[in-house]
């Protein structure tokens, strides 16, 4: 029957956490947690911070009805055994991290591609698949002539082009057009936050896989350890270590960055992007970031492997774990020799002397009292700390500006005077949005305004109504490049 080897297949694939979170009886209870704490906004959580935000949603969902008896770390506890998270303990951290596994990642996409699918065959795909096959075919023909003739041809169409532009003849995409093509970018760079999990995920086996052959190899050396004692990097020079470096090579370049950074910002600037939904321009907005940070996670995953691998033979660890290794199987190779001859039930009249602990009364314990830590002194304000470029980023990627308001109130500033500085448009136009319309002005002065050596401080009011300031570098808007707030 043609249908066996399809049939085994899936049952393989049905034990697999992808299928069994889609197939459980509250699967659309998991997913949508996992989905709104760890994929929308913040890709990893320490536990203290996840178990709040789970134990706050849970109380939330059995208020409206929901059966969730269980506690949120009895339930983070069960996802990672069922292999929908996974738990990391960076270097350095106080505490586990927990984030989605790839299969998790999986089948939120997945099904986030039912709810909101694609048509059906569109332009800029159909376009993507077009311009791949034809790269693909100049790329890997070896002919001279042939490739001279299309570089020649190609030169004749870009002069034509020129001269059709200088000429007045200038060709736009549709707004239509444009946000299909966006959408298209979107969801092909998503995918690769998807790849990088992946790429982990054969490090991480890899990783295991060669540890496993060393403890099994006969002898003193074997072919992996005459590699690495060679000075052979083995998980570098994998396949899956080969095809990251590269990537990783890529995107790490100053040219490919720069190109990337360039194409982002003129993208944001048209016009169409404003119908793009919020979810759509803050992957836009932090897309580079989230390429380098999943990048490089990834690139310390490698090298952290290969290290620890190094260190794994060199330090001659390897020896005392196949000793141990050799021993358990010893024993149970004696454990199959009597199997016949003793059974289990059967009483050996052997004591086995186990580590113990003193148990102590609750009673005893003395309980941690925060009072004898108090300051004798009452505590002094301090002063407002000064706010640099690089945090204000940050703060601009995870918040949604209403940067169209700060940019006319800018414009309208700049018509009655040649300059002005942030304190000065703040003077006529208060913060709407509290510290994120400073946040915004700074945004907009690092791209458009001339940022001066010294600092002037701001304030602004609240959601609590109440007036607070900082110090910022002091950055002009000048009345000369007012054409490029749009």
């Amino acid at each position: 029957m043609k249908a066996d080897k399809n049939i085994a297949t899936y049952r393989r694939m049905r034990a697999q956490p992808l299928w069994r979170l889609l197939a459980s009886g509250n699967g659309p209870t998991v997913i949508g947690l996992l989905q709104a704490h760890l994929y929308e906004q913040e890709r990893s959580l320490p536990a203290s911070i996840l178990f709040e935000r789970l134990t706050r949603d849970l109380e939330e969902l059995r208020a409206q009805g929901d059966d969730l008896p269980q506690t949120a770390q009895a339930y983070v506890a069960s996802w990672l055994g069922d292999g929908y998270l996974v738990r990391r303990y960076p270097p350095g951290a106080s505490e586990e991290v927990y984030e989605l596994s790839t299969a998790t990642v999986e089948v939120i996409r997945f099904l986030s591609s039912i709810d909101q699918p694609h048509a059906a065959a569109t332009e800029s795909r159909l376009s993507l698949v077009i311009q791949a096959l034809v790269g693909l075919a100049e790329d890997s023909d070896a002919d001279k002539q042939r490739r001279v003739k299309r570089l020649l041809a190609e030169q004749s169409r870009i002069g034509q082009q020129i001269e059709a532009i200088h000429q007045g003849q200038l060709r736009v995409l549709p707004r239509d057009t444009a946000l299909e093509r966006t959408r298209e970018i979107i969801s092909l760079a998503d995918g690769l936050t998807g790849d990088f999990r992946r790429v982990r995920d054969q490090f991480e086996q890899l990783n295991r896989e060669l540890r496993e052959r060393i403890m099994d190899s006969e002898g003193n050396r074997g072919e992996v350890l005459d590699s690495l004692f060679a000075g052979i990097d083995l998980i570098t020079e994998s396949e899956a270590g080969r095809t990251f470096t590269a990537f990783w090579r890529l995107l790490t370049d100053p040219e490919q960055s720069a190109t990337l950074e360039e194409a982002l910002d003129g993208v944001l600037s048209r016009e169409f992007v404003g119908e793009l939904a919020v979810r759509e321009r803050r992957f836009l907005l932090r897309l580079t970031r989230n390429l380098l940070e999943q990048g490089g996670a990834v690139h310390e995953v490698l090298q952290t492997f290969a290290r620890s691998l190094k260190h794994f033979v060199q330090s001659r660890e390897y020896l005392e774990q196949r000793r141990v290794n050799q021993l358990l199987k010893e024993a149970q190779r004696a454990a199959l020799t009597i199997k016949d001859e003793v059974k289990a039930t059967e009483s050996l009249q052997y004591s086995l002397v186990l580590t113990s602990s003193r148990l102590r009364s609750v009673s005893q314990w003395v309980l941690h009292d925060p009072s004898l830590q108090v300051a004798p002194e009452a505590m002094h304000a301090a002063e407002p700390l000064p706010v640099d470029l690089e945090s204000v980023s940050a703060l601009v990627a995870q918040s949604e500006i209403d940067f169209r308001t700060l940019t006319e109130h800018v414009r309208a500033r700049l018509e009655q005077c040649d300059q002005a500085s942030i304190s000065q448009v703040l003077e006529h136009f208060p913060a709407q949005q509290g510290l994120g319309s400073v946040v915004g002005l700074l945004a907009l002065g690092s791209r458009h305004g001339i940022k001066s050596d010294s600092v002037e401080m701001v304030t602004w009011v609240g959601e609590d109504d109440q007036r607070r300031r900082a110090r910022i570098p002091k950055i002009y808007f000048l009345k000369e490049r007012l054409h490029e707030l749009v």
